[in-house]
């Protein structure tokens, strides 16, 4: 079984590499691919030691395969992970992330829940769960299994969940454990995009102008660091920002670009009642 899954892992790795795209929505946090080994001792192969190698190298292309959208490679990787191994959380965590993408939403619940039976502390798995739970408008149940996931302070990801945790509290209008949600998300990394511009608006709510513009000049910021665009929400709460301010000439500037790159947004018709307002005056 180890031999058949270094020459997989070795073939399908390199493939892996050359067509690699973005990571899932939001929330997957993926191992990198590694070459397989066997273990070997003095009197031959160890028989449990190479099992678990074989496991985790069908669990890591699973994962590959999974970030590529290519569901049929995920699950025959995931079939052979399971016949190694029946019980195991990581395992029944991918699956939960298979169903969801294929739209069967009471299996994903099934294999989500199975994987933090087996584990409850397998984090990664219950953030996962939280998304698809987020992803449902199930807010309520997401909010609480994020709220598990950030008490884990050894979770890589936990800027991340943070973040998550004060979108599901918008969601819910819990306005206050949204705003400490991502000031923990933006304390422990400055670089949480969605963070800081929710900050901004949250900011600008309170009425503390100055504290959202340094909020929005950080998001700005960060969209130049990860060379992506505004969105129409993004936008929106920068006129909202500059029109506070009293810079109309920036309210002009994002109106227009607004308009051009989003025109059917709902943000877009908010613009456009706001200038007219100002044509008024």
């Amino acid at each position: 079984m180890q031999a058949a899954a270094n020459r997989q892992m070795s073939t399908e790795t390199l493939a892996l590499k050359r067509a690699r795209v973005a990571c899932i929505a939001g929330m997957l946090v993926v191992a990198n691919l590694l070459s397989a080994c066997i273990t070997e001792t003095t009197g031959g192969f160890n028989v449990e030691k190479s099992d678990t190698q074989a496991l985790q190298n069908y669990i890591r292309l699973a994962t590959g395969y999974l970030e590529q959208n290519d569901l049929a490679n995920t699950k025959r990787h995931l079939a052979n992970a399971e016949n190694l191994d029946n019980n195991n959380s990581e395992v029944f965590a991918i699956w939960g992330l298979v169903y969801a993408q294929e739209g069967e939403v009471d299996l994903a619940e099934v294999k989500f829940q199975r994987a933090l039976r087996i584990n409850s502390k397998n984090s990664q798995a219950r953030n996962n769960y939280s998304a698809f739970l987020f992803a449902n408008s199930r807010f309520e149940d997401a909010y609480e299994q994020l709220e598990q996931v950030v008490a884990d302070a050894e979770y890589q990801a936990r800027p991340q969940a943070f973040e998550n945790l004060g979108l599901a509290a918008l969601r819910l209008e819990r306005i206050d454990a949204a705003e400490n949600a991502f000031s923990r998300a933006l304390q422990l990394n400055s670089n949480q995009l969605r963070s800081s511009l929710e900050m901004t608006s949250i900011n600008l709510q309170k009425k503390d102008v100055l504290q959202a513009r340094a909020f929005y000049r950080n998001y700005l910021n960060l969209l130049q660091l990860y060379k992506i665009g505004q969105t129409a929400h993004s936008l929106w709460v920068g006129i909202q920002l500059e029109h506070t301010l009293g810079n109309l000439e920036n309210v002009y500037k994002y109106g227009d670009e607004l308009e051009a790159d989003f025109s059917s947004a709902a943000e877009t018709q908010l613009y456009l009642q706001l200038s007219a307002t100002l044509s008024d005056d």
